[in-house]
């Protein structure tokens, strides 16, 4: 059977892959000029002439569609197996040291390196909330060179990007009118809400004439960073479906401090600023009132959780449950890299949901390859329209031995991933000196 609306890309032959939530042999899939899906067909035969066309231009084993990195502090990764710290709080002091070592040329060649990683380990997607705008006083680079190093990293490491240029403008809430930056985060700050927004629209137009591939996206970092009111203007200065992304509850703290400053949970502010939506992502979402879960998915919002970091950080763990229960879109991200394995996020994702309710199967195997895939409906698998982003699994280890394929999000790991294409396009292989060069320099600036 075939799906389809035609091709002017490579095609591709897989021995078996992931289809309308269960697995086929022998899929032929035909990519179009935009690197999106054109046509699936499904059952070849040996016989076939479609499974000998000339054309064919990539054989594959077993495939899934890529997985889709929803939350990304690339520069994060910098502080991998850090134990110094007893909270999140000082782990936090530890983040800005590194924030503050950057610089363009050093953080394009982390980028490079550290999406590399992501694209080995199965990543074709990531969406990277990026606030080191500025020199480390404060002044601003001359042509957005911080974001165009991330621009950059991405294209050369094969990775589909979307950057979340994210107003960052005060160090706390303060009595509710925010306090001022500290100087290790002044190279975060623009200012005001609306010297972001100009700055956003310029960074917008610099993307579209020098890495058009990049999705420009918004952030607002948190309650914490900007008022109700900043967030609002914010918000409504920036096109509607422009993707908008904000942490949201990840600490205790950020709740008591917000109730304090705004008689509100950072959910309720955020509601009542018309930051929740159809376009909205919530990060971490740990601690929750049931009127906040109402709130996220009356107005469409999703929620990307990052169990690995969520452990790493003893931040908690989230309503799993009573989210999926309300229909809220899930998703998982990186945040600060703990570990790159999209499969140990998922795999978190559902073992912490089983310890905090005392049941198996939270979420079955199927709302797992969405979260995966980062997205809410339909079955999981391959579609047409799709970029084509898939994952080629090496069967052959012994950690998949007697594994249902429809379980490997329990199951496998990054180290299961053999080939990985994004867009119709084989990517490069991780460049692990690299990465270790870039982390050393770092730690030696």
């Amino acid at each position: 059977m075939t799906q389809g609306m035609g091709t002017e890309g490579p095609t591709i032959h897989c021995r078996r892959a992931l289809v309308d939530g269960r697995f086929v042999d022998d899929v032929r899939i035909e990519v179009d000029a935009d690197g999106r899906i054109a046509a699936l067909t499904r059952g070849l035969s040996a016989s076939s002439p479609l499974f000998l066309h000339p054309d064919a231009n990539l054989q594959l084993g077993v495939v899934v569609p890529g997985f889709a990195n929803t939350h990304s502090h690339l520069f994060h990764r910098a502080l991998r197996g850090a134990t110094g710290g007893d909270d999140f709080w000082s782990w936090r002091q530890a983040m800005y040291r590194i924030a503050g070592r950057l610089e363009p040329d050093l953080y394009r060649r982390l980028a490079a390196a550290v999406f590399s990683e992501m694209v080995a380990a199965g990543y074709t997607s990531v969406a990277e909330f990026h606030y080191l705008h500025h020199r480390p006083d404060g002044r601003p680079y001359p042509h957005h060179d911080m974001e165009m190093a991330v621009a950059a990293g991405a294209a050369e490491a094969g990775i589909r990007l979307t950057l979340l240029d994210t107003c960052y403008l005060h160090s706390g809430l303060g009595d509710g009118s925010g306090t001022p930056l500290t100087p290790e985060q002044a190279r975060f700050g623009d200012g005001s809400a609306a010297a972001w927004l100009e700055r956003w629209y310029r960074l917008r137009d610099a993307l579209a004439r020098e890495y058009p591939q990049c999705k420009l996206g918004a952030a607002v970092h948190s309650v914490r960073a900007l008022t109700p009111a900043e967030i609002a203007e914010a918000v409504a200065g920036l096109p509607d479906d422009v993707p908008l992304h904000v942490h949201v509850s990840e600490q205790p703290r950020e709740n008591a401090d917000c109730l304090a400053a705004t008689g509100l949970t950072p959910t309720g502010v955020l509601a009542q600023a018309e930051a929740l939506s159809g376009r909205t992502t919530v990060v971490h979402a740990t601690h929750l009132t049931d009127e906040d879960i109402a709130l996220i998915a009356g107005s469409g919002t999703a929620v990307s959780l990052c169990p690995t970091t969520e452990a790493d950080l003893g931040d908690g763990i989230a309503r799993v449950a009573d989210l999926a229960e309300a229909g809220i879109p899930l998703t998982t991200g990186t945040d600060e890299d703990v570990v790159t394995d999209p499969f140990a996020e998922l795999r978190l994702l559902e073992s912490t949901a089983r310890l905090a309710g005392g049941r198996r199967g939270v979420l079955d195997a199927a709302a797992l390859w969405q979260a995966g895939a980062g997205r809410a409906q339909g079955d999981p698998g391959l579609r047409v329209g799709d970029p084509a982003d898939l994952v080629e699994i090496d069967t052959s280890s012994a950690r998949l031995a007697g594994t249902d394929p429809l379980t490997w999000p329990l199951t496998a790991a990054a180290d299961d991933v053999a080939r990985v294409v994004v867009g119709g396009v084989l990517a490069p292989r991780a460049d692990a000196a690299g990465l270790r060069a870039v982390l050393a320099e770092i730690e030696e600036s």
